[in-house]
């Protein structure tokens, strides 16, 4: 039924983006499945900007 997807972003990445957006304390107690929607998707958002920039800057 439900396959797991692989996740395109490293660990650390999600690491580094939940410390940086202040929700990875949930992380820590909950797993990644403990945050909410609005996070994940600030999460992406994120990423997004920090791929953006690094694209630019080459």
């Amino acid at each position: 039924m439900g396959r797991r997807r692989r996740s395109i972003m490293s660990e650390e990445l999600k690491v580094e983006l939940a410390k940086d957006l202040g929700f990875y304390d949930t992380v820590q107690q909950e797993g990644w499945g403990g945050i909410k929607a609005k996070d994940a998707g600030n999460m992406v958002k994120r990423a997004i900007e920090l791929a953006e920039r690094a694209a630019a800057r080459q």
